[in-house]
């Protein structure tokens, strides 16, 4: 929400000053993003001018500039009665009060004013057009300003160019304060200022049995329960061809809309002045009652933006005798619209249910101003006075007359009740707060307050809707305090056993893939069949199950995540895009796997605590949501030195950090070759744990495949990791991730070289040593790999140094022992034969 200061003390008494108001309204709850000042690209003077005569003279190239004599009071040169200015605008006449750049002074983009010769004439300063000046996009001409502008006084503050914005950042709770109305009652309680409500005007009471309001206004019907409270006034005889004030457009634009015409302009101020969402028809277009309804399956509504619209059951509609004629509390149709010669106006101003709102725009992607206030819960009581503002405007500024008949149809709701403690806000928040302070913040607020013998029953007012619970009045109480006020207390860890080994066992992963020289990072957990189809997974991959959001922050990427290789890929492509070649980026978190649980949405009413039988089934219904672990790698592993080529990433480090993350969490890992998407598949292997007669995957490392490599825009010969967490810590010791102790029992050391076919490999034969040498075996590592003529064809000589300890010292025969039963083991599931 962007607020002009200006507008703001134009509702409050604001004491603070620009800097102390952005603070307070921070600390209030209400981050200030930004504080724009208009006028601070511009150094000089920006002065009133008034056209005394004009000569226009054409040139050479085709174009025709006027030689025009300008005063500027006391601006003028000594003796002088005006300046001399080129301009190459015609839409100026003589008399005209125009904004004047005197000479030294410098315009926004650094452009610099002086006095010189340009078309045969000495130009002492600049006739400014809105662009030139920063305060628009218009370059078509120069501005016009008022007549009543005293020559000479300074034009950016005529313009209102000097008056401050703070673009305010509006949590989803705080819908009362997307208007300058709320903003400036929060601003008065927050600095102890006064705040005069301009919109105090009640909704009058729906006459009983009828559809129309106090007196017969335009005939409105309502059909939907969405929509309990309509009102609508009706101006007529409206001059379209009154402009809209400067004073409203400067607003208006400094507030981030874009001026239109003057009775569109008009039902923006009042939004946004009130924060009440209202609607314009042209009532010489409407045929009949109006009806507020649900959609009819199948129906169509052509909105304001000229797109035809497939509707459902479950948008709510304004209609007429010819049909559809707006999507309610999103945007109008077509065939009502206010025209540029609309001459009479029917005001609409209603309060629609949040839910509905949001639901209907979002499905129709179709944000607007007044879905964004909707969806957050407008004032009901606000309605009447609004629309009534927007018609008096019409009858000022356009010369419109308002209509004795209008229309309330339904009613104001009424506000619910909630009783509390008064020591309540005291006890959550941490400190002290007294009773008679309790009372005072939450009546500054706008709440009804009785207090009886320490109980407080409450009353919020018809703008504060967020107000239900005991504990929202709590955080009202803590926000108008000021969060700063509650104390720092660090709590008291309460007694345990530290960590539990789960969280041991993650930790040390972590750790280990810091210590590698990893960055870690935090994805977002979403994606789409885009980015699946990226990774190139075939139809039938586990991986194409996903979860999808019921409410997506994106329609690209609907799902949660099956997999962390997309964010990861994005991430490496976010880097490598910017020039940092080399990436080593990991992430540990949780994946969403569907159940193939097709049970229909549970919902359980949150005004109460769900049963245990409705808890247990909500997480019946979660998707299964492992921990993986996954890894990007591009570029260079180690960059290029003095004393060494650089080396490039490859398999081979993917698959040690694999093995690394395995030993962190206490694993004895083995690989194999295989081919899973979206790896190369000669550079990929899967990783899991051998028992006698089994094998338990639990991730795979390796190559990305090149077409994967081209659909993320990464570097030829990226690799990946992807390991699942939670299955290695069902596989690992629960000890993984503390501290062990050296063993003070001595090592000792056997080699062995076993000669096998050159298809076998080297991971199946260490696997069959393994098993063989049994728990003396400490740690088993290839240290040569040999091919020769002398080994015959085909084969390939593989020698291993394995490690044996116990808690004691061993004798060199049961080293051996060990040795020749993990020959024997290899012998038997790989057909090796020991090299002598």
């Amino acid at each position: 929400m962007r607020a002009p200061l200006s507008w703001l003390r134009e509702l409050a008494e604001i004491p603070a000053g620009t800097a102390e108001l952005a603070r307070v309204f921070t600390d209030g709850g209400l981050q200030v993003e930004r504080v724009e000042d208009p006028s601070a690209a511009i150094s000089g003077d920006v002065v009133v001018g008034c056209v005394l005569d004009f000569v226009e003279e054409p040139q050479k190239n085709g174009k025709t500039i006027r030689w025009c004599h300008v005063d500027v009071g006391s601006h003028n040169p000594p003796g002088e009665s005006a300046r001399g200015i080129v301009c190459g605008a015609r839409n100026f006449a003589i008399g005209d009060k125009v904004a004047v750049a005197l000479a030294g002074t410098t315009l926004p983009g650094g452009f610099k004013i002086a006095s010189r010769k340009t078309y045969g004439h000495v130009s002492d300063g600049m006739i400014c057009a809105e662009d030139e000046l920063g305060l628009g996009e218009d370059h078509a001409g120069i501005m016009v300003l008022p007549p009543d502008a005293p020559v000479g006084a300074d034009a950016l503050e005529v313009l209102g160019a000097r008056d401050v914005v703070f673009e305010i950042d509006v949590t989803p709770d705080e819908g009362h304060c997307l208007s300058i109305r709320g903003l400036a009652r929060e601003a008065a309680q927050l600095t102890g200022g006064t705040f005069t409500d301009p919109f105090a005007t009640p909704v009058p009471a729906a006459l009983s049995g009828q559809a129309g309001g106090v007196t017969a206004g335009y005939p409105v019907r309502l059909e939907s329960p969405a929509c309990p409270l309509f009102t609508a006034i009706r101006v007529n005889g409206i001059d379209p061809n009154s402009p809209t004030p400067p004073w409203m457009t400067r607003r208006l634009r400094a507030a981030g809309m874009r001026p239109i015409f003057l009775a569109v302009d008009i039902t923006n101020y009042v939004l946004l002045e009130s924060g009440q969402p209202l609607h314009g028809y042209d009532a010489r277009s409407l045929r009949g009652p109006i009806v507020v309804r649900q959609a009819h399956p199948g129906e169509h509504l052509t909105t304001l933006d000229k797109i035809d619209r497939t509707l459902s059951p479950s948008d709510m509609l304004i209609t007429d005798d010819s049909g559809p004629i707006g999507l309610a509390g999103v945007m109008g149709g077509l065939t009502t619209e206010l025209q540029r010669d609309t001459t009479d106006v029917l005001i609409e101003a209603a309060w629609f249910e949040p839910a509905s709102i949001g639901g209907t725009y979002r499905r129709h992607k179709l944000p607007s101003e007044a879905s964004r206030r909707f969806e957050r819960g407008v004032d009901q009581g606000l309605a009447f006075a609004a629309g009534r503002r927007a018609a008096e405007l019409l009858r000022d500024l356009a010369g419109g007359v308002i209509d004795e008949g209008y229309t309330v149809a339904g009613a104001v709701q009424p506000m619910p009740v909630q009783t509390i403690d008064s020591t309540l806000p005291g006890a959550i928040l941490g400190y002290d707060v007294p009773e008679a302070t309790v009372i005072e913040v939450l009546r500054a607020s706008g709440v009804a307050v009785i207090a009886n013998g320490g109980r407080l029953t409450l009353t919020p007012p018809t703008w504060r809707r967020d107000l239900v619970d005991p504990y929202d009045y709590v955080e009202e109480v803590g926000r108008k305090l000021g969060f700063a006020s509650i104390p720092s207390r660090v709590p008291t860890a309460p007694a345990g056993l530290g960590y539990t080994p789960s969280q041991r066992t993650v930790r040390a992963i972590v750790a280990a893939m810091a210590a590698a020289g990893l960055s870690e990072t935090i994805t977002l957990p979403f994606l789409g069949d885009a980015d699946l189809d990226k990774l190139g997974l075939p139809g039938g991959d586990p991986r194409r199950a996903t979860v999808r959001v019921a409410n997506p922050l994106s329609d690209a990427q609907p799902c949660l995540r099956s997999t962390l290789l997309p964010g990861l890929l994005a991430a490496g492509n976010r880097n490598t895009s910017r020039s940092i070649d080399d990436v080593a980026l990991f992430e540990l978190g949780a994946v969403f796997l569907a159940t193939g649980d097709a049970r229909p949405e549970l919902m359980p009413s949150v005004a109460t605590r769900p049963s245990d039988a409705e808890i247990a089934d909500l997480f019946a219904r979660l998707p299964d949501q492992p921990r993986h672990l996954g890894v990007v790698l591009t570029g260079h592993w180690l960059p290029t030195r003095w004393d060494a080529q650089a080396e490039p990433v490859s398999w081979r480090h993917a698959m040690a950090l694999a093995e690394a993350a395995s030993s962190a969490a206490g694993v004895v890992c083995v690989r194999r070759a295989a081919e899973q998407a979206p790896w190369h598949p000669g550079r990929c292997a899967q990783f899991g744990v051998v028992g006698v007669d089994t094998f338990v995957p639990f991730g795979w490392a390796g190559e990305l495949h090149p077409s994967a490599v081209a659909a993320w825009g990464l570097p030829a010969g990226a690799c990946a990791v992807e390991l699942d967490v939670d299955a290695l810590l069902s596989l690992g010791r629960p000890e993984a991730g503390e501290l062990v102790s050296l063993s003070a029992s001595p090592a000792v050391k056997q080699d062995v070289a076993l000669v096998v076919d050159d298809t076998v490999p080297a991971a199946a034969v260490e696997r069959a040593l393994r098993l063989g040498a049994g728990p003396l075996l400490e740690s088993i590592s290839l240290f040569d790999v040999f091919t020769g003529p002398q080994l015959g064809s085909g084969r390939k000589s593989l020698a291993y140094s394995l490690v044996f300890r116990a808690d004691r010292t061993l004798t060199e025969a049961e080293a051996s022992q060990a040795r020749d039963a993990a020959v024997a083991s290899a012998t038997q599931a790989t057909g090796a034969v020991l090299r002598t």
